[in-house]
């Protein structure tokens, strides 16, 4: 097995993904999500801080696609629209940055906005303005590309959504469109995904037996439950990003 795995990876750091994989695929599918924040932070803990991001990025995006399959009925197309035309140009915006902006200011910024929108009460034109929906994805897209798990930005705008399934499905192809515009960009900018291949297919299969098992959860979780659930979710995810800010050291 260590043949087939990335340089400086164990095998069982490996498998450790793999089954995190699962895991963080099943919170996410029975909350939408937490999963992914979960996911960047174990990732940064044995991998080097350089292919962290675009790494993540095609395992979130082959897990954020399988739920997104798997609720397709539910996904809100019109809000999607202008959302992705904003992180078109929020990728390349982001790319150009990627390696230039320090991280640690926008995983503050970020922590600190997704905590207020989370708590304070929500504005209707924050699902309802298409002005709003493409400015937003222009902002996530390009930060995104920065601090790598943008989920908890991209659920401050679709927590207005009244039904779980279409909150839950709606922000699964949202993550999605993002992760393939990242990956996208990455390519482009010549990053070497062959050699993870392996392990990011491993990771991928493993999350979408998480999401299987996670969207039959879904419904039987009591709609109390999961609102306060998504958001203690979506405040954990943004505390570990004000964390990762605080805690970051730069690596020599």
């Amino acid at each position: 097995m260590e043949s087939i795995l990335p340089a400086g990876l164990g095998e069982w750091a490996a498998l450790g993904l793999v089954a995190l994989s699962f895991l963080t695929s099943l919170i996410t599918a029975t909350f939408s999500l937490g999963g992914g924040s979960l996911m960047i932070i174990a990732m940064t803990l044995v991998m080097p801080p350089v292919v962290v991001v675009p790494v993540h990025g095609c395992v979130q995006l082959g897990s954020n696609v399988g739920r997104a399959f798997t609720l397709r009925d539910h996904i809100q197309w019109s809000f999607i629209l202008w959302v992705t035309l904003g992180g078109v140009i929020g990728s390349v915006i982001g790319g150009k940055f990627a390696f230039m902006i320090p991280e640690r200011l926008f995983s503050a910024l970020i922590g600190c906005f997704v905590l207020a929108t989370t708590w304070l009460p929500q504005p209707k034109f924050i699902t309802g303005s298409r002005a709003v929906q493409f400015v937003g994805g222009l902002v996530v897209s390009a930060v995104g590309m920065v601090v790598g798990a943008a989920g908890p930005l991209i659920a401050a705008f679709v927590r207005g959504l009244p039904d779980r399934r279409q909150l839950v499905a709606t922000h699964a192809t949202l993550n999605s469109l993002q992760h393939v515009l990242k990956v996208a960009v990455f390519v482009a900018m010549g990053f070497a995904f062959r050699q993870y291949l392996p392990l990011i297919a491993a990771m991928v299969m493993a999350g979408f037996a998480g999401t299987t098992v996670g969207s039959r959860l879904l419904m039987r979780v009591p709609e109390q439950v999961f609102r306060l659930a998504f958001r203690i979710l979506l405040s954990v995810a943004a505390a570990s990003l004000i964390w990762r800010a605080l805690a970051y050291h730069p690596h020599n």
